[in-house]
């Protein structure tokens, strides 16, 4: 038996194990506050509502997926940073089946507004890594950008490609690999 959950973040540990093990029916107040041995009352203390606990749970799993406290995110060049991102993908399909394509499809239905907002801030966190190691990368020719084709745009174009594959489940990144390649760097 596992001793009592007392805090924001034990909760949504606990709600991720859940979807894990049972899939996204197993998350409503009760199994939760079952799950980590506490009252229906202390899951409220913390979530007002089960779309509450389910928006925390969605966040805390993009953050599992993106955000792995303890990994260096320093990346060196662009296709690291990629290969990275991809390895990501894979581990969280494989952590949380489903969760991808379920939540996306989800969201895409029915106006959940803060769900929505939760993986967009996850998402633009992506982003911001593309973007950043895009500037950083030494290896990327000199005129690659310029002010009708910067970085940023086409950070948001590459994460546009890994969405896409994150979709279709296809862990593979050697065509973003080599898109980027022809793109930036000089050919040899």
């Amino acid at each position: 038996m596992r001793a009592s959950v007392t805090s924001k973040e034990e909760i949504l540990k606990v709600s991720r194990e859940l979807i894990q093990r049972q899939g996204w029916s197993a998350v409503n107040i009760r199994s939760v506050a079952a799950a980590c041995g506490v009252s229906v009352g202390a899951v409220y203390n913390y979530f007002q509502s089960k779309e509450e606990l389910v928006s925390g749970a969605i966040e805390s799993i993009w953050f599992d997926i993106f955000c792995t406290a303890g990994q260096n995110m320093q990346f060196h060049d662009v296709l690291s940073c990629i290969q990275w991102i991809y390895q990501r993908m894979e581990y969280g399909n494989r952590t949380y089946p489903g969760f991808i394509t379920l939540h996306s499809v989800a969201f895409v239905k029915v106006d959940k507004r803060e769900g929505k907002q939760r993986m967009q801030r996850s998402w633009q966190h992506i982003q911001r890594i593309l973007y950043e190691v895009l500037k950083q990368d030494q290896k990327i020719r000199s005129n690659a950008f310029d002010e009708h084709f910067t970085a940023e745009q086409f950070a948001q174009i590459l994460f546009s490609l890994m969405l896409s594959a994150l979709i279709r489940q296809d862990y593979d990144p050697s065509i973003v690999l080599e898109i980027v390649k022809r793109t930036l760097y000089e050919s040899k």
